[in-house]
């Protein structure tokens, strides 16, 4: 897989976030969705023990070891451990991909990500917010409405100077066709364009997430592929996936 298939795979965090399967690209119109709604709630539920254990993969133990743990609950995400780094660690659900995406609804979803302290003040609002209506039951069109109303009203900022996140779990399931994926780093700013960091350019490492060019929030994703996971052993080449 090229960088290219990369930035086409790679899905945020809102975050952003998640990752957005190739397959979205090339699905036929009209298809039959394998996730057309919002499963029962207890299929995106864990064990709090396991989902602490996957939120802390995100990112090396240096710094998910400090970090607060949140888990999500019938009612939202929960705060199981304060940390003392300024980072956020948690598992995020598919409900955090793009609207369009098929995967809205996979409950098999989980993304691993640790915030630092500018993205845990700003970036994080994104993920619990939608959260907090998904979890009300209200459709998906309005899900989109009400977090565009959230921005509209400031209640959503912009991402802060320097927010950024981890995503270096060789232990998620990004989506059906990605699984865990690649391990990589994610780089929130207020929305702009590509060419502001120089994205996608011959021999740039750095890789514009052009599938959240669309959400709501405001915000545009930057991403750099790292070439180990969170516990340091190597991960494949991006060419060999």
């Amino acid at each position: 897989m090229n960088l290219n298939a990369f930035r086409r795979i790679v899905f945020s965090g809102l975050s952003l976030a998640l990752v957005v399967s190739v397959a979205w690209h090339g699905q036929v119109r009209g298809a039959t969705l394998l996730y057309p709604s919002m499963a029962p709630i207890d299929q995106y539920l864990m064990t709090q023990t396991a989902e602490i254990a996957l939120a802390r993969s995100a990112a090396p133990p240096s710094i998910s070891g400090s970090a607060t743990i949140l888990v999500l609950g019938r009612h939202g995400y929960e705060t199981v451990s304060t940390g003392k780094n300024g980072f956020t660690c948690l598992v995020e659900r598919a409900w955090m991909s793009p609207f369009d995406f098929p995967e809205f609804w996979n409950p098999n979803m989980r993304g691993p990500i640790c915030y630092n302290p500018a993205a845990s003040r700003t970036v994080l609002l994104y993920t619990l917010k939608r959260t907090n209506l998904v979890l009300t039951g209200i459709s998906k069109a309005e899900l989109l409405e009400r977090v565009k109303a959230a921005v509209a009203d400031n209640e959503l900022p912009p991402p802060a100077p320097g927010a950024m996140s981890y995503m270096m779990s060789k232990h998620g399931y990004l989506n059906d066709e990605a699984r865990s994926w690649h391990p990589h780093l994610m780089f929130a700013i207020p929305k702009t364009n590509g060419a502001t960091w120089g994205a996608d350019l011959p021999g740039s490492p750095v890789l514009l997430d052009t599938d959240h060019r669309e959400v709501p929030e405001p915000e545009t994703i930057f991403m750099v592929p790292v070439w180990t996971w969170s516990d340091g052993t190597p991960a494949p080449p991006i060419s060999a996936m």
